[in-house]
Order: C-alpha cells, then sequence, then structure tokens
C-alpha cells in the first residue's frame, strides 16, 4: 500500500538535498510518459542515479508505469514509461478574495478536481472558522480516500509565505493575520499560506502553457498584484515583498486609496473601483464587476470602454517594470480577459513592441481553484523526498 503523505512547510533543511528526484519529478511532469533513458538525456543524470530515484517514487506514489500501447516486439530491455500519478494524491486549497472563499482540489498535474465557492464572511476570525468547518464536508464529497498532501491559504495582498502570515490586505481590510497558525491547529493538515500572484506564477512555471522559465504574472481583480519569475524560480524579495504594485502611480487618476495618497493603481484598476464607476455611468445597477463583465458581453458598447481603459491604465503602469525585467512573458490574469479575449488586444496594443510578449493565464474559470492548491503542489515539485508520512511531522 503506498504511504499518505504530507507536504510540510518548507521541507527539509539544505543540508539534505534531493536535486536528483527533484530532476525526474519535474522531467516527468513536463514530458511524461516518459522513458528512463529519456530522463537520463533530459536530466543528465546517471542511470544508476535516474533507477533509484524513480524507485523512491514510485514507492511514494508520485509517479507510476503506466503500460505501453501494444506495438511489435523490440530487441533489448522493455522502456517501461514513467507518468505522473495523478489517482492518490490530490493537494487542497481555499483562495479567500473579497466576495468568496473558493475552495479546490487539485491532482498532482494540477487539474481541478472539484470547487466550491461560498460568500466570504466579513471578519477575519469568521473566514478562518468557516474555512475549517467547511474543509472536512469538502474533502469528504470530493477526496474519496486520496492522501490529502496538504491546504494550500491563498490570497492578495502581501504575504510571508515563510511565516504564514498575510501582512497586508488593504482590499480585505486585513493586517498582521497568522493563517498558518490559526488553520493548522484545527484542519490537521500542513497549511502553504502564499499570495496569489506568485501562486499562479509558480502553476505557471509547473503545469501552464506559457513557456518559457523567466516571467511577471499580473493579477488584476479587487487586489492587484505582481510576482516575477527568473530561472525559473519565484522572487520573494525582502521580506517577501517582490511583486507589490498595488500603489504604483497612475498618470491622472485621483482616485483616494487606502493608503492615504491618491492615484494608486489598485485603487484606480480594482474590479471594486471600475464596478463603482460603472455604477456612476448608469452601466450597471450594483458595484459588481462581474455584471459589468456580463454586461460587456452583451456588446454595451460603455461597458466595454470601461473594460478597454482599465486595460490601458494598467499597461501604462507596468511598463517600466518590462523594460527592467525584460521576461519571456507577460502573463496577465484578469476577470475581462478571460470571458472577452479579444480585449487582450487592448493592452497588447498600448505596450507597443512588449506587446508580443503578453499572454492570458492558462487557467481560465479554474484560475482560483488552481492557485489555492499551487502552494502545496510547488512544495512536491521543489523538494519530493521532503514528504512526510502522514503522522510522522507534528502539526
Amino acid at each position: 500500500m503506498r504511504p499518505a503523505l504530507i507536504a510540510t512547510p518548507g521541507g527539509r533543511t539544505a543540508t539534505e538535498p534531493s536535486d536528483g528526484a527533484t530532476a525526474v519529478l519535474r522531467a516527468v511532469l513536463r514530458g511524461g510518459p516518459l522513458a528512463r533513458t529519456a530522463i537520463i538525456r533530459e536530466t543528465g543524470l546517471s542511470a544508476a542515479a535516474v533507477s533509484r530515484h524513480t524507485a523512491e517514487l514510485l514507492a511514494m506514489g508520485l509517479v507510476w508505469e503506466p503500460p505501453e500501447p501494444s506495438r511489435r516486439p523490440r530487441p533489448g530491455r522493455p522502456r517501461i514509461p514513467l507518468d505522473i500519478e495523478t489517482s492518490h494524491h490530490v493537494a487542497a486549497g481555499v483562495h479567500i478574495a473579497v466576495p468568496r472563499l473558493t475552495f479546490s482540489l487539485t491532482d498532482l498535474r494540477g487539474r481541478v478536481i472539484a470547487q466550491e465557492r461560498v460568500p466570504r464572511p466579513p471578519q477575519h476570525g469568521a473566514v478562518l472558522h468557516d474555512v475549517a468547518a467547511r474543509l472536512p464536508g469538502f474533502l469528504r464529497r470530493h477526496a474519496h480516500g486520496r492522501s490529502v498532501l496538504g491546504l494550500g491559504v491563498v490570497t492578495g495582498g502581501w504575504v510571508d509565505p515563510d511565516a504564514g502570515v498575510l501582512v497586508e490586505n488593504s482590499a480585505l481590510g486585513w493586517r498582521d493575520i497568522p493563517l498558518r497558525r490559526t488553520l493548522q491547529r484545527v484542519v490537521g493538515l500542513p497549511v502553504h499560506v502564499e499570495g496569489h500572484a506568485r501562486a499562479l506564477a509558480q502553476a505557471e512555471l509547473l503545469f501552464g502553457a506559457v513557456r518559457g522559465d523567466n516571467l511577471v504574472h499580473l493579477f488584476v481583480g479587487n487586489a492587484v498584484d505582481a510576482a516575477i519569475a527568473t530561472g525559473g524560480v519565484v522572487l520573494q524579495g525582502r521580506r517577501h515583498g517582490a511583486g507589490g504594485i498595488a500603489h504604483l502611480p497612475v498618470p491622472g487618476s485621483a482616485e483616494p486609496c487606502t493608503c492615504g495618497r491618491s492615484g494608486c493603481l489598485q485603487a484606480t484598476v480594482s474590479d471594486r473601483a471600475v464596478a463603482q464607476r460603472a455604477v456612476a455611468a448608469g452601466i450597471i445597477d450594483r458595484p459588481d464587476f462581474q455584471l459589468l463583465v456580463r454586461v460587456a458581453r452583451d456588446g454595451d458598447s460603455r461597458a466595454l470602454e470601461l473594460c478597454r481603459t482599465r486595460l490601458r491604465l494598467i499597461a501604462h503602469a507596468v511598463r517600466p517594470l518590462l523594460a527592467l525585467i525584460s521576461p519571456d512573458s507577460l502573463v496577465l490574469t484578469e476577470s475581462a480577459t478571460i470571458h472577452l479575449p479579444r480585449l487582450l488586444e487592448e493592452l497588447t496594443r498600448e505596450l507597443e513592441e512588449d506587446g508580443e510578449r503578453v499572454r492570458t493565464g492558462s487557467f481560465g474559470t479554474y484560475t482560483l481553484a488552481v492557485a489555492a492548491t499551487a502552494p502545496v503542489l510547488s512544495a512536491v515539485y521543489r523538494d519530493p523526498l521532503g514528504l512526510r508520512t502522514a503522522g510522522s511531522a507534528a502539526r
């Protein structure tokens, strides 16, 4: 019987490297089903090392040996391929947004098995109580006996994943919330905390359609955040503050911001800000950005222009970031372009020569569900041998 494993935050210490196992697992993720000979070519590891690491990963239930399609016999030893095992382990997650909580479950390829959305209680204590109360039922309905590796807790704003603390999310009005410490006491799983822009950048690098190891991921919702990845590594920065773009200045904007200034990017282009302008213009009757998008999809020219204006403002704000970092891709997660892909042309046109690097996120309407579990799966692919047998670690 394969073990039930958990992915503890932080993994193992630097004195216990599992670079070889990591390389094998990532090669199988990228190219599986993959023969061992192909893994040797892909990773540069010796045949003995690949054999040892595949045996470890097979025993842990992280990879499996799918049957070869029937074909004429070939000389030599049979080439038994390896692929990611998606039926044994799952990752759980919850994304905390202004209007709602999104619970999700994904397999080891980041594919969404289940997601459920519920309204968000107003206070952080009630939110965390709600997460703890709802999670067991969600897992009973959807995990079907599979090993749950951990719980990802993802939200916007400034997040310290090492401490498991939400430092600040002005859209929620939360500061210094110990998400991991509070939840880990009651959910019975390791808790991995991350900001949603960095979580989505991790997911793009592991599972996304976007190619290249250097990217900027831009998340525009009620919170506005960015994540920067170079060489396949998502930057954290000092005190995990990398990617904080909410207070970049927007020329010509006088929108008041919670920081005390005016004209900040989040205060100008967030879902809430744009929806409020739509109400003031008589386009919609309540400040609901999803309602504005539905009206735009129905062809309302004023709604479409508000969405286009937002994208132009975003382009002006992030152009210096692209010039500084020169990424392979700028990946945008933004609701209007998910539902109206043609609007992306507004951003690409405004960015001129940089526009050819713009891509929409890979996960569509499952974006928040994938973001929620990405910190758990990132820990698995960062250090698979750091996984522990359930019950072997203090929680």
